[in-house]
């Protein structure tokens, strides 16, 4: 008895046995221990409904105020399935899953995309019959693709040229550029930055379609060696680096009904950026972004679509750093002549109601809310929703604007980051939220009786299984003595007060980037744990200049890329020294792209804190970075010498003394490797020390397979230099 009273107790606590991860569960483990949630939501159009994909992404579900919210099968993958063979019987289709990207055009009629074994098809869905009521195909190696909203044409790009075909089967080629210089139509367009995410626009009744066109010719030839070949190959990209000659971009309308092309005169000069690219809903005119090559000066123009003259410019925007347009108009539904505009330019990203003559009718910001995600407009177009920030940029809530009074309200109350909507009819809000001491909730709440139902209540998917270390947020006050700033701590597993650990920092700093939320695991990622359970302090600060608090707090870096970002590092090592668990002789920092740049910038101009670092992908001389970005920030280096020669790591290279790795990808077009192999060779005539490593398929970050590589090798790193050193 007392045999197997011993076997049983040991059995049990084999089970709820707790381990540390592997380096393979800490590379790619996101996914196998993300807390239950609810995927692909959707509300239905016009009712109280909600559509989501179940845990085995082969059936879409639903939950609707009818039946009390209980979930039942809508449709399944099969349904989708049998209606394509039965609509396109000389293609194959073996559908993995249902279609995550579907999106409800109406009550019953859902729109997504599939690739069948020799076409791509872009369908409308009826969900009530379960077969096919619309349907456009193009070919497999087509990009890009753009359909109408009839859904009776679609663009789509093969190579650098732009294609139409219709519901037919029609194709006509609205541009044939042999030369590979001259780019029509694509979303890589000012190398995707001012917002922009697409190169081709539809107006609404679908006959008329606005289109990048890039010349690049002039542009210089950057060479990325291809090491995959018996002999090595050279492949050229387009890469204006800061300072240099740079692409020259127009805007051309094309008449689908009279094949007749007619060019924007968006005019001199020629070196200038067009973004918040938005058709005006009489389709008459169409409203583009001009921003001049400086970035401090916004146009934002009014064109006529048959002509292509200017007709007016609506209204300026100005500033002493930068102007960044990031968002295009938003049309009221029920009135043509007033749009939504997003700008930070009075400290915060938020919306102005305006007219199509310029005329600003309402601010419609809320205290200092940055927008983050607009949502929709409710039923009668009177209000519109959208997701913010809250807590100093920890967290995200749901407001809903009165285009008419201002008013805001904010549906959602509970600390965290919350992806939440609202049903068309304004009734119910979807709210989906985790921080950092809840896994997942996802409920359905009446707006008017803020009643629930709880649809999740994820547990903690490590309990019983990984040794997960403590991790808490804190607040450090910056380098100007003025600003909150958010940090990350994540202790070392079996932690002990009374021992002194080494430190990794990891550290991004640059801007568009928020590393610490108030999110399940603050945020961090599970390769941060990693290193806590393998005994170290990780620490991450998001510094001024980086994403989510407003312009003031981002545009301290004008000019002078990472020298507020060190300070404000520096201040989070004065925070982490205050403890007395940690090892002030044993700091070491990570990081990767900006956070790259960070890294070989702290380790040189604070040589004496930091005894390791690995540096992947970095920036190391920002007159080797390309146009868009560089000169947003840093301006070009004839213009600022003195700021490119403190940024630089390049001339610093003397002052290393710790023990520095730096990665980069063969392939990168994003930081080219020409910025580290610059670094390693003044470290080399300097007769510093430093290691290097190479990852000959990859661009600017390593991914796959190869991840678990790097992550291994950053933790042999740190191992060998810092923790056992």
């Amino acid at each position: 008895m007392k045999k197997f009273t011993f076997l049983f107790l040991l059995a049990g606590s084999m089970t709820y046995a707790q381990r540390n991860l592997t380096i393979e569960e800490a590379t790619t483990g996101m996914r196998t221990y993300a807390p239950k949630s609810m995927l692909a939501t959707q509300w239905r159009k016009d009712v109280s409904a909600i559509t989501y994909l179940d845990n085995t992404y082969q059936n879409l579900v639903t939950r609707n105020e009818n039946n009390q919210w209980k979930e039942t099968t809508l449709l399944t993958k099969d349904d989708v399935q049998n209606a394509l063979r039965a609509k396109f019987p000389q293609d194959e289709f073996n559908l993995r899953m249902f279609p995550f990207a579907y999106e409800w055009k109406s009550t019953n009629i859902m729109a997504f995309e599939v690739a069948g074994k020799k076409a791509n098809y872009i369908v409308e869905f009826d969900a009530t019959q379960k077969s096919i009521s619309k349907a456009l195909s193009i070919p497999s190696d087509a990009s890009n693709q753009l359909a109408t909203d009839a859904k009776n044409r679609v663009a789509w790009l093969n190579k650098n040229n732009i294609r139409i075909t219709d519901a037919n089967g029609k194709t006509i080629e609205v541009t044939n550029d042999t030369d590979s210089g001259i780019v029509n139509g694509s979303d890589y367009t000012h190398r995707q930055e001012f917002g922009i995410h697409q190169g081709m626009w539809w107006n609404k009744s679908g006959d008329k379609l606005a289109y990048y066109r890039k010349d690049e010719t002039m542009v210089t030839n950057y060479p990325l060696v291809d090491f995959g070949t018996r002999v090595a190959e050279v492949k050229d990209i387009k890469y204006p680096m800061a300072g240099m000659k740079s692409e020259e971009v127009t805007l051309v309308i094309f008449d689908a009904n009279t094949n007749t092309k007619v060019t924007l005169k968006t005019g001199e000069p020629k070196e200038q950026y067009l973004t918040c690219v938005t058709w005006d809903p009489n389709e008459k005119f169409i409203y583009v972004g001009l921003l001049n090559r400086e970035q401090n000066h916004l146009k934002l123009n009014q064109y006529d679509v048959v002509s292509g003259a200017l007709v007016k410019t609506l209204f300026e925007e100005k500033a002493s750093t930068y102007v960044e347009p990031q968002h295009d108009l938003t049309f009221l539904p029920n009135n043509p002549n007033q749009f939504l505009y997003q700008t930070e330019n009075e400290g915060y990203n938020q919306l102005y109601l305006y007219n199509t003559d310029g005329k600003l009718i309402k601010k419609l910001g809320y205290k200092d809310v940055v927008v983050k995600d607009l949502l929709d407009f409710d039923a009668k177009g009177t209000k519109i929703s959208y997701i913010g920030t809250a807590n100093n940029g920890l967290d995200r809530q749901l407001y809903e604007v009165d285009l008419k009074s201002g008013k805001t309200t904010t549906l959602t109350t509970v600390s965290g980051t919350h992806a939440a909507s609202l049903s068309s009819n304004g009734a119910y809000y979807f709210d989906q939220y985790s921080n950092t001491t809840t896994p997942n909730e996802a409920a359905i709440v009446n707006v008017k009786s803020k009643k629930a139902t709880s649809l999740i209540s994820a547990e903690n998917p490590y309990a019983g299984k990984i040794n997960m270390p403590k991790m808490e947020l804190v607040t450090i006050t910056s380098a100007d003595g003025k600003t909150p700033l958010n940090g990350r701590l994540i202790y070392p597993a079996n932690f002990d007060a009374t021992k002194k650990y080494p430190v990794m920092i990891y550290v991004y700093g640059g801007s568009h980037a928020q590393l610490v939320n108030n999110r399940w695991l603050g945020g961090a990622n599970l390769f941060d744990n990693y290193m806590a359970q393998q005994g170290y302090v990780v620490f991450t600060l998001d510094n001024r200049g980086s994403d989510s608090r407003g312009k003031d707090f981002c545009h301290v870096n004008h000019r002078k890329l990472g020298q507020n970002e060190m300070a404000d590092q520096m201040k989070g090592v004065e925070f982490l020294k205050s403890k007395s668990f940690v090892n002030p002789d044993k700091i070491g920092v990570y990081g990767w792209s900006f956070g790259g740049f960070m890294t070989t910038s702290l380790l040189l101009n604070q040589s004496e804190t930091f005894k390791v670092g690995v540096a992947g992908g970095p920036v190391t001389d920002w007159k080797y970075y390309e146009v868009m970005y560089g000169e947003r920030y840093m301006d070009t280096p004839q213009e600022n010498p003195d700021g490119y020669e403190k940024s630089s790591v390049i001339n610093k290279v003397n002052q290393l003394k710790g023990d520095l790795l730096v990665i980069h990808g063969a392939q990168d077009p994003v930081v080219v490797q020409q910025q580290s192999m610059e670094f390693i060779e003044a470290c080399i005539k300097a007769g510093k020390q430093v290691d290097y490593f190479l990852y000959p398929t990859h661009e600017h970050n390593v991914s796959g397979k190869d991840r678990i590589h790097l992550n291994e090798k950053i933790a042999r790193y740190f191992d060998l230099h810092l923790k056992n050193n």
